[in-house]
């Protein structure tokens, strides 16, 4: 018996990439269910994924009337696949930066875990590629948000794989950001339940088409949420 599994990936103006991506993806494994995310895209997104699901029925997709955000979005994607009954769920971008090879090795990792995430840490070049900035702002934000926390994982990467069987979906829902802090919050939370997490290592090339989503105020939003939370977090101890 084939294992549900579905990848989910939120889109905001990523038509470039969805092709490239579902071609991957598919190339890995007939039997996985993709579902899009998208908020509102206007360059063509939305009608490249509905030509690509007429075409193959595992696509899905869910179209958001605005740009509600990422964490928003990852929330909304695992919410549909704990409703349709499915055991695995993935969730990675769409800009390129996740290669689907890793997909497989996740979900073997996932033996005797409830959640394994992807390290861009654990190899040594791994980032290296990216752009100065986007490396130092990287980095900065690993080492800050383990210390604030104290935990070891790389927190805040999309790129991740559930076992909803495990794990409980209103644990996931206690992540109240709706943004890219979502993904260390709701890490933390899940690890303070002590649910079992794994990360393994991967290489993250830097995005080769289009342009990036993150704005300056974003970063500035997950910084000042991230140090309001950790001294919540110090005021209940």
């Amino acid at each position: 018996k084939v294992m549900k599994v579905i990848i989910v990936i939120p889109t905001l103006n990523e038509k470039k990439n969805v092709n490239i991506l579902i071609k991957k993806i598919l190339k890995i494994s007939k039997n996985f269910d993709l579902l899009f995310i998208d908020d509102n895209s206007n360059d063509g997104t939305q009608a490249e994924i509905i030509k690509k699901k007429r075409e193959n029925n595992r696509i899905k997709y869910i179209f958001r009337k605005r740009k509600f955000g990422v964490g928003s979005a990852h929330k909304d994607g695992l919410i549909y696949a704990y409703r349709k009954g499915y055991k695995i769920a993935i969730t990675m971008d769409s800009d390129g930066t996740h290669d689907p090879k890793y997909i497989p090795i996740l979900i073997r990792n996932l033996y005797g875990y409830s959640l394994v995430i992807t390290n861009r840490f654990k190899l040594k070049d791994s980032l290296k590629d990216w752009p100065l900035f986007r490396k130092i702002l990287t980095t900065a934000r690993y080492y800050l948000i383990n210390f604030l926390l104290n935990i070891s994982y790389d927190t805040s990467g999309a790129f991740r794989c559930y076992d909803l069987n495990k794990i409980k979906k209103k644990d996931i829902l206690l992540a109240k950001n709706n943004s890219y802090s979502f993904f260390w919050e709701s890490t933390f939370i899940l690890h303070k339940k002590k649910y079992k997490i794994k990360d393994i290592p991967v290489n993250l090339p830097s995005r080769k088409l289009g342009s990036s989503k993150m704005k300056f105020r974003d970063i500035l939003g997950a910084l000042l949420y991230l140090f309001f939370y950790s001294v919540k977090r110090f005021i209940k101890l």
